[in-house]
């Protein structure tokens, strides 16, 4: 099988990866890639919004399978594009794209499937927000109803921030979602979708804010880890009775199957996980600690799911331990992040390329060095029996890395890697992680 990702970012290169090790695959091609990607598949320079330049790359490599990574192509259309040229593709069409492309539309789907989320006003004008604010009081949470590249989203308990974030969203031209506060500690999970069966990865939970302990802006997501040893033993069996399976279904009602990755953003909350949003395709940065971990043949999954029947899959499966992920970013991100600084150290002790090491934003310079090309520059992996030892391993490979002026999180699963220590030494009949839940992302609606 010949498989093309389309995208250039960390979450592009930890696909291509994963389908690399797939004994079906023959060969791996990405566009536009990134230096991780050129290490042990092919580049292409082609603008992945433009449907015609995909179709024929697609038809020059003799792609059988076309992934989708990133969501604006999704929402431009162009996995329509490509399987009217009859080539299966791992993503969902325009209209179903919209689960991702509208969070107004999400919103009609999950309150038309029965799936518990936080009540939610749509708003045109900026009365109408001071109204929706009024009505759900603080901490307020305003969502821009379009893209935004993971950062539309505004938690604040102060009403003018709120305000002004709505005014911005409504100047480009773009409705503002304004909804309930949901409390408690966020989740992330994935599943493989066919439009009506659905293959769920094992859960994974990223740090949103820029800073340790939670502080600063929202970004693209500084980190991740899996599996969490603190969420219920039944949260994948319950979200895919009470969420996915229902979105599936409303879905194929609507005349616009899902087929492709649904990704469910929980809080779980007093009253059970609720959804903050559904987006479709894999998020990053969570995408590169599962990936790691899954022993499952991705690229036959993911065509199966393109063809519309999972049935020959019973369930994902992923290798024991743990596995966290660190960003590295560039100074500034996110605002306005330094771009061009030389990395050095992200190559394996043998001078080669590290697997555990994914490009997020990296170049090439004219002089073949490499170079940071965006706000998250690179992602260190580490993996191990507990989550204090894949700590440690990420720590340890991003501790090797130097990008001036570059910085990262110190607190990816601290909280729950201690919480691991703590049981490790309590008493069988002890406080357990389960009962506490903790993290440093508790709550806020950040997706």
């Amino acid at each position: 099988m010949t498989v093309l990702v389309l995208g250039q970012g960390g979450r592009e290169h930890a696909i291509a990866l994963a389908i690399s090790r797939d004994p079906a695959v023959a060969a791996v091609h990405v566009a536009p890639g990134n230096p991780g990607t050129a290490s042990f598949a092919t580049n292409h320079p082609v603008d992945i919004n433009d449907a015609e330049a995909v179709v024929e790359l697609s038809r020059r490599i003799g792609a059988d399978l076309v992934v989708i990574g990133p969501e604006v192509p999704l929402v431009a259309g162009v996995a329509d594009a490509v399987r009217q040229a009859g080539i299966d593709c791992f993503g969902p069409g325009l209209e179903a794209a919209r689960l991702e492309g509208s969070k107004a539309f999400a919103k009609e789907v999950m309150a038309a499937a029965g799936v518990p989320t936080a009540t939610a006003v749509s708003c045109v004008n900026l009365d109408e927000v001071a109204a929706a604010l009024d009505r759900f009081g603080a901490p307020h949470v305003v969502k821009d109803d379009g893209l935004a590249a993971g950062k539309g989203v505004v938690v604040t308990s102060d009403q003018q921030a709120a305000l002004d974030h709505a005014a911005h969203c409504l100047d480009a031209g773009h409705r503002v979602v304004v909804e309930e506060f949901l409390k408690g500690p966020e989740v992330s999970l994935f599943a493989i979708c066919d439009g009506q069966l659905a293959l769920p990865l094992q859960p994974a939970q990223d740090f949103k804010r820029v800073g340790n302990g939670g502080t600063g802006p929202n970004t693209g997501g500084m980190g991740a880890y899996t599996p969490l040893p603190w969420a219920p033993d039944d949260l994948v069996e319950q979200v895919g009775r009470e969420v996915i399976r229902p979105t599936l279904a409303e879905m194929r009602r609507r005349g616009t199957p899902f087929q492709g990755l649904l990704y469910v953003g929980l809080a779980l909350t007093a009253e059970g996980p609720k959804v903050v949003e559904f987006n479709v395709r894999f998020g990053d940065p969570e995408t590169e600690p599962l990936l790691s971990l899954l022993t499952s043949p991705l690229a036959q999954v993911m065509r199966a799911a393109a063809r519309g029947d999972l049935s020959g899959f019973g369930g994902l499966e992923f290798r024991r331990g743990f596995a966290v992920g660190v960003v590295l970013a560039s100074q500034g991100y996110p605002g306005t992040p330094t771009t061009g600084g030389p990395i050095t150290g992200a190559q394996a002790p043998d001078g080669g390329p590290d697997p555990d090491v994914i490009h997020a934003g990296t170049a090439l310079a004219a002089d073949g060095r490499l170079v940071s090309a965006g706000g998250r520059v690179l992602v260190a992996l580490g993996h191990g029996e507990t989550l204090t030892g894949a700590r440690q391993a990420a720590y340890a490979r991003l501790a090797r890395i130097d990008l001036p002026g570059g910085f990262h999180r110190d607190d990816i699963a601290l909280t729950a890697a201690e919480e691991e220590a703590f049981n490790a030494m309590s008493e069988p009949n002890g406080p357990s992680a389960k009962d506490s839940r903790e993290s440093p992302e508790d709550g806020g609606n950040q997706g």
